[in-house]
């Protein structure tokens, strides 16, 4: 079917309908990405076998919804409110009940939080995987890299792709947080987001921030049917829908990892949409999986906990980075240590794919000539990191601009090292995202950032590590260095430098990252 907006676009859907007769409540995913794959019309076709009716909508501009594509800017609070008026026609169609929630992971995730905002009357609940509030902070940039060629691939997405390609070049326009980013950031209306919600945030996925942020901003500043009615869950899994798995990349956890996603669901929109009384809202507010050591037997974690909000209480402790490559609680004593490495655009390091490559070795990373890792002796007990883990990195570079990623690894025995989080800061933007500071040669910054959140134990046997690096591409567009505006022309020798980078590791720069240890 195909429905109207205000503007008088019309968004393609896809409705499943129930057997029998209704009224019956309406569930929406809402995507930009195709929606007749075989997995995604199973997925919708069991939700409504469960007394839903299921509508499957293609963002404006995609596919065949009509209208141009202005990625979320149409889904929000601006003049075009896509999301508010897709939720009101479901709620007044003649075999509608009037309730209506949304479920959806990632791209239909964002989605979420931008219909939220808007408060349309029928909205009754929500079911969030994976999922982002803040476009310039964790979708199209991440951590101020820009990403220009993943995005070019959106051409293939629109109706016409010049949409795709005139959005892209206004990014470019806007290098700096200002009102323009504002327009696709959730984070300034919790106030408004006042529906109950259960979200579900993935260990392995750098957007696991977006799922905590959305969790602690509806449940402590939203509004009054917001406050106190939202759930939590933080699993071992990579980034994507599917959440009843349990071999996660190279690692297998035990059967416990698997989480029942489709029957929870259905058991959330049952009690808030049709008044079933399943207790579904009484359960722990906040189930988090404290990931272990696998394949060693009595090794400590692979289990669930709850928790009564998130973050936990942990201590932030300093892991140092020292010369001689180790890493500890003990400041460096040394007057004038550093280690430097080279950021090479047009040679960088390299790491394979467009996706985070969490549970997983390595080791073919860390080997690179120009990354260096800081490892700590042999772990005598077990060591319990549960929250966030920040960065804070003193450097100087040959170059105007540049970046730096910081990765943490449970290394194993037998010398695995295996991915848990990493992130990257564009140097231009330590000092925040609203404005563009360039460095100068020989002076040395201090770099900080977040590099991301987990709940793992490294097992005694184990040791834990520190990475730093400047480039890792594919999956970290590399920066060209040269402080220019950036754009979206390939690089070349004419339009980059190669920037030699220096981290410090002395006793009056001191870098370091700090680990929510729990005792």
């Amino acid at each position: 079917v195909m429905i109207p907006m205000r503007d008088g676009q019309k968004l393609s859907a896809y409705l499943y309908v129930p057997p029998g007769k209704g009224p019956w409540p309406a569930l929406f995913e809402q995507r930009y990405a195709d929606l007749k794959g075989a997995g995604t019309r199973k997925a919708a076709a069991k939700l409504a076998e469960s007394g839903f009716v299921v509508a499957m909508v293609n963002y404006r501009g995609t596919y065949l919804s009509e209208g141009t594509w202005v990625g979320y800017r149409a889904l929000g609070w601006g003049e075009l409110k896509d999301g508010y008026d897709l939720v009101e026609w479901l709620g007044t169609q003649t075999w509608s009940t009037g309730s209506v929630g949304t479920i959806g992971s990632s791209q239909a995730g964002f989605a979420q939080n931008f219909l939220a905002v808007t408060e349309p009357p029928h909205l009754k609940a929500q079911y969030m995987i994976d999922t982002g509030l803040s476009l310039y902070h964790e979708g199209y940039r991440i951590g101020g890299t820009t990403r220009p060629e993943r995005f070019k691939t959106m051409d293939k997405v629109c109706r016409v792709p010049e949409h795709n390609q005139a959005q892209l070049r206004d990014w470019f326009a806007h290098p700096a947080y200002d009102s323009y980013w504002a327009e696709e950031d959730c984070t300034r209306f919790f106030d408004k987001m006042n529906v109950p919600c259960f979200t579900i945030g993935s260990w392995y996925d750098f957007m696991s921030v977006g799922s905590i942020d959305s969790y602690v901003g509806r449940q402590h500043r939203g509004g009054p049917n917001s406050q106190g009615k939202q759930q939590l869950l933080l699993g071992p899994w990579l980034h994507g829908r599917v959440k009843e798995m349990n071999k996660i990349s190279e690692m297998t956890y035990p059967e416990n990892a698997k989480w029942p996603l489709d029957a929870h669901a259905i058991r959330w929109f049952d009690h808030y949409l049709k008044g079933v009384d399943n207790g579904v809202e009484k359960e722990p507010t906040v189930r988090y999986y404290v990931m272990g050591a696998l394949g060693e037997p009595n090794a400590p974690g692979n289990e669930w906990r709850t928790a009564e909000d998130w973050p936990i209480k942990s201590t932030a402790t300093p892991y140092y980075l020292h010369a001689d490559k180790s890493l500890s609680t003990t400041l460096p004593n040394s007057a004038d240590a550093s280690t430097t490495f080279l950021a090479d655009p047009l040679h960088p390091n390299s790491i394979p794919g467009t996706g985070f490559p969490g549970a997983a070795d390595a080791q073919k990373f860390e080997a690179q000539e120009q990354v260096r890792t800081f490892t700590t002796e042999v772990l005598k007990e077990p060591v319990e990191w549960s929250g966030k883990v920040q960065a804070e990195l003193y450097v100087s570079s040959t170059a105007k601009d540049t970046d730096f990623i910081v990765r943490v690894t449970d290394v194993y025995p037998d010398g695995r090292s295996i991915l848990i989080v990493d992130y990257v800061r564009r140097a231009r933007y330590r000092d925040g995202f609203e404005k563009e500071v360039y460095m100068e040669p020989g002076k040395v910054y201090k770099v900080a950032f977040d590099v991301g959140s987990l709940s793992q134990i490294f097992n005694k046997g184990h040791r834990i590590r520190v990475t730093v690096a400047s480039t890792g591409a594919p999956f970290f567009e590399p920066n060209p260095n040269t402080g220019e505006p950036l754009g979206l022309e390939p690089l070349t020798e004419k339009n980059t430098v190669v920037a030699k980078n220096t981290v410090f590791l002395n006793k009056e720069h001191a870098s370091r990252v700090i680990a929510p240890v729990v005792k």
